[in-house]
């Protein structure tokens, strides 16, 4: 084993041949990693323990001479393979890989990252790398003697049978664990404190360690987010709230023409790493080497409407007055909902079948009802990297199967790994200013917790969260729980355009994705010279989104390539 972790992320354990070793954050000690390594006779026999495990961590075990490798089945550890010289190696990182490989991109896998959402398992979990493959999460990679590799699965997603009572109670020990994991032995921390997510996260920081709490303020006259941190900092002890002015916080898409970091694929949400960077160095400057968030809370507490397919199978009359609920809630269309619930194609089917709506967008806020949203390219897209990624699904279609039987579930985890992939490369820019980015809402148990409730409990259109709100009475304010708004999170977007509208346009000319011919740079740099139409089809800040994480990213790689000494290094 080959890297670099401060001493505090490594736990070792070893008796006989065998040796265990977790790596990230996490509350094991040597002694309790050998008594594990005693026991244990197959790689298998780990499955029990690594289950068990609270916190963010990958586990290596060596048993009798083969060697176990996983991340985490919510994919902020990920694990990537690819065989050099014949032999079988992992990484956490594909670019390692690749550079031990002599590997070049693969832009067909980079035109999969233009997607509109970026969101199509298993196609945008897979490397841009051509040789490198991505571990599914829910499998460990198996190494034997010879340098052999095979994939084995060990985990499963509970079934969502807990009713809301006994699910709070889950939830509360497991984000208790996965806060406590964090912050012991840290006399300071710090926290953003925003919405109910990062507001639970805060305040159960606050009950072992001081606590620096941040919140951004926003332009939005209809944005609370102050009003409500202020109320809940002033409730709890331990905490020293900071509010950052709106004039400190940079606009989206600020900055990127200095973004120098090598990221090991495109990260969408690289638009507004500046405004991250600024709470996260609030803490910093007050002497935080730990920043919390609520990072993922949003997925992991909002239930699927695809649950609801199931439902009305089991409890028909809940499901039908949900749906009649959400219709009128969403203006849903009764006739589409009718027609995808008549859906009953398998995954693999229904991946086929998004090959060919690639240039369609999906009607702006429909329901989803079966397998997920299926994805588009933005116009600007040319027809080349369109039929790429048209090729790459027809080939993967056939074999692909879902995260989980269930469509909701399946939804449920696919949106858990697409929300963590962002923020573990935001994790690497933190590490750049001496802060240690720690996501809880991403730990497995976590996620398990909030996967086992009844779906139609844990979600419902009369009620905001009714999951986290069951779990912390007692330790969130109980003012703060009476919440039901939430901040967008973000500024005016075509504010942003306008104000950063010199580094778009420097962004499309010469532009690494035109020259690939993956995008029409030109009508991109058109586009980007007023205002984005609200009304087109298309979600052309989303396109913009992800075509900017693509295009700074090729950049970030040529420097890297051309002037070895001016990039970060991998």
């Amino acid at each position: 084993m080959l890297g670099r972790w401060a001493p505090e992320e490594v736990a070792v354990g070893e008796a006989g041949r065998n040796k265990i070793v977790v790596l990230g954050e996490h509350a094991v000690v040597g002694r309790r990693l050998a008594d594990t390594a005693a026991r244990v006779r197959t790689p298998r026999d780990i499955d029990g323990p690594a289950g068990e495990l609270a916190g963010n961590s990958h586990l290596v075990a060596s048993t009798d001479g083969k060697v176990r490798v996983q991340g985490t089945v919510t994919g902020f550890r990920r694990v990537f393979s690819a065989e050099i010289n014949g032999v079988a190696a992992a990484s956490d990182r594909a670019d390692v890989l690749a550079f031990l490989l002599g590997s070049v991109m693969d832009e067909r896998r980079l035109a999969v990252h233009l997607l509109v959402p970026s969101l199509l398992h298993p196609l945008t979990n897979e490397p841009v790398w051509r040789g490198v493959s991505f571990l599914p999460t829910d499998r460990f990679l198996l190494l034997d003697e010879n340098g052999q590799a095979q994939q084995v699965r060990w985990w499963t997603p509970p079934e969502p049978e807990l009713p809301l009572a006994e699910g709070g109670r889950k939830l509360r020990a497991a984000l208790t664990a996965a806060v406590d994991v964090r912050t012991g032995g840290h006399e300071l921390v710090s926290c953003d404190l925003s919405g109910l997510d990062s507001t639970s996260v805060c305040s159960l920081a606050a009950r072992r360690s001081k606590v620096v709490a941040c919140t951004a303020a926003s332009p939005d006259p209809l944005d609370d987010d102050v009003l409500w941190a202020t109320r809940t900092a002033a409730a709890l002890d331990s905490v020293e709230h900071h509010v950052i002015a709106q004039d400190e916080m940079p606009l989206i898409y600020h900055g990127l023409l200095d973004m120098d970091e090598l990221l090991d694929e495109p990260c969408g949400s690289i638009a507004d790493y500046a405004r991250w960077l600024t709470i996260a160095r609030r803490g910093a400057a007050r002497g935080s080497r730990l920043h919390l968030t609520g990072f993922g809370g949003d997925e992991l507490l909002a239930s699927s409407t695809s649950h609801l397919r199931t439902v009305v199978r089991t409890r028909p009359a809940v499901a039908l007055r949900q749906l009649n609920a959400l219709a009128a809630k969403h203006r849903w269309s009764r006739r589409q909902m009718l027609r995808q619930l008549a859906d009953s194609r398998p995954y693999h089917s229904w991946l086929m079948g998004t090959a060919d709506r690639l240039t369609t967008p999906a009607p702006e806020g429909g329901p989803v009802l079966g397998w997920g949203p299926a994805p588009s390219l933005p116009p600007w897209v040319t027809a080349e990297a369109v039929d790429s990624v048209r090729e790459l699904i027809r080939a993967a279609a056939p074999t692909s199967e879902p995260l989980a039987e269930r469509q909701g579930q399946h939804l449920e985890i696919e949106g858990i790994q697409y929300a963590a992939r962002p923020v573990r490369q935001i994790g690497r820019l933190a590490a750049r200013i001496g802060i240690t980015l720690a996501a809880p809402y991403y730990d497995d148990r976590v996620l398990e917790a909030g996967l086992a409730v009844r779906p139609e409990e844990k979600d419902t259109p009369w009620r905001y969260k009714p999951l986290i709100l069951e779990a912390m009475r007692g330790i969130v304010p109980a003012e703060s729980l009476t919440r039901q708004t939430k901040s967008g999170g973000i500024c005016d977007l075509n504010v942003a355009l306008r104000s950063n509208r010199a580094d778009l346009l420097a962004l499309w000319d010469d532009s690494r994705l035109g020259r690939l011919g993956l995008i029409d740079a030109a009508e991109l740099r058109r586009l980007c010279t007023r205002p984005l139409d609200p009304h087109d089809p298309h979600d052309l800040h989303g396109g913009l989104y992800q075509t900017v994480a693509c295009e700074v990213w090729l950049r970030a790689w040529e420097r890297a390539t051309t002037h070895p000494k001016a990039g970060a290094k991998p």
